[in-house]
């Protein structure tokens, strides 16, 4: 134990509290057992260490990580057990989705220590989700997103702009300084690099493709049980996304593309879509949004575009994915019969700045989400706004 407050102190040193993400905000930290999910790189373990550098009693909690090599010759509820009986109240497992029977353990846990709390988290959603059915009734989980274009800006220039309701958003209200700062050039380097916080980082684009390959060649395999062949198969598909988005989802067509058996790729692109690689849009329609039928294909976000086309993506599908990215997270998003978008029946075609209104013309309310303008005119948006939603 010893070994592992010494580690954990050495982190807690070097961590930053210049930015606090308002998602901090939307946890609630009462709660027994809580799970923190999302994206390698996003800034989950940050977050923790923050949390705990500003609201927790040090001489009460414990920060760990599942893969630290003390776990080769413990367990998670033994060590939970000697923290409790030494005073401890909290602890913080980070990378859990490393640590065997992870789900196994959090309930004994939970079921054991019933005064302890425990904050876990981890980057691969699949093992998260796989092992979760055992803590459906225990713990709460959170799903981090990536960096708003709001949050991108708060970081790097120090600022402190708040987010925007959609309805503020579709009056062009957002809070943005404007004078000497233009948002138009900040946003273009946002859908290059912005999305994480490591893109101040020199090698941030490297990083990117360390974190994709990482997911597709380990995290989806082991989730999957798949053998070297079919994991091959699966980043073969990835590239071929990336090549197309956005993409009308067409198995037959794809599979002869792919040279690969078309009752496979259904599989693969739920594995892609839960590791959060790929975002799926669906049609309108009743019922539950899972099963409605999967019409386009996208990228999660314009940074990985950037990262794995090897080239200058086509603006057009940068300007969707980017918007698809940012609503999808408040919002039940689905493709609009007549335009591109729709939310909650409202439609938005998104295009350049020259974008004229004849698709959204047969709609009642329709918006034209615009790229390279700086401010709403009636019914036609600035695409960087969208970027305060969160």
């Amino acid at each position: 134990m010893e070994a592992l407050y010494s580690s954990f102190y050495q982190t807690l040193e070097s961590t930053p509290m210049d930015f606090f993400r308002d998602f901090h905000s939307s946890i609630n930290w009462d709660c027994r057992v809580i799970g923190l999910i999302g994206q390698k790189g996003i800034g989950k373990s940050t977050l923790l260490l923050q949390h705990i550098k500003k609201y927790e009693n040090l001489k009460e909690t414990l920060y760990v990580s599942a893969d630290d090599i003390y776990f080769s010759a413990h367990t998670l509820l033994e060590t939970a057990k000697s923290f409790y009986a030494n005073g401890g109240k909290v602890l913080f497992i980070d990378e859990i989705h490393k640590y065997k029977e992870w789900s196994t353990e959090i309930k004994n846990i939970y079921d054991s220590l019933p005064y302890l709390r425990v904050i876990y988290s981890g980057s691969s959603i699949l093992d998260l989700e796989k092992g979760g059915a055992d803590l459906s009734r225990r713990a709460v989980e959170y799903h981090m997103p990536v960096l708003s274009f709001r949050e991108f800006l708060n970081i790097r220039n120090g600022w402190n702009l708040q987010k925007s309701t959609l309805d503020q958003i579709l009056n062009g209200k957002v809070d943005f300084p404007y004078g000497e700062h233009r948002p138009l050039a900040y946003f273009k380097e946002y859908i290059r690099i912005g999305c994480y916080p490591y893109f101040r980082e020199p090698e941030q684009m490297a990083r990117m493709r360390r974190v994709i390959n990482t997911t597709v060649e380990s995290d989806i395999p082991k989730y999957a049980g798949m053998t070297l062949a079919s994991s091959m198969k699966l980043k073969k598909f990835l590239y071929y996304i990336s090549q197309s988005v956005p993409v009308k989802i067409n198995f037959t067509d794809m599979a002869r593309d792919l040279e690969m058996d078309r009752n496979d790729l259904p599989q693969y692109l739920e594995y892609l879509e839960k590791a959060e690689l790929v975002s799926v849009l669906r049609m309108k329609a009743n019922g539950d949004a899972i099963l409605r039928k999967m019409d386009k294909l996208y990228l999660h976000n314009p940074n990985m575009m950037y990262t794995l086309v090897g080239t200058e993506p086509n603006s057009g599908n940068v300007r969707e994915t980017i918007f698809l990215c940012w609503t999808k997270y408040s919002f039940d998003v689905v493709e609009s019969p007549v335009s591109d978008f729709e939310i909650d029946g409202l439609t938005f075609e998104v295009g350049g700045r020259k974008k004229g209104k004849k698709q959204i013309e047969s709609v009642e309310k329709g918006y034209i989400v615009a790229d390279d303008i700086e401010y709403a005119y009636q019914n036609k948006i600035p695409i960087w706004m969208f970027g305060f939603l969160y």
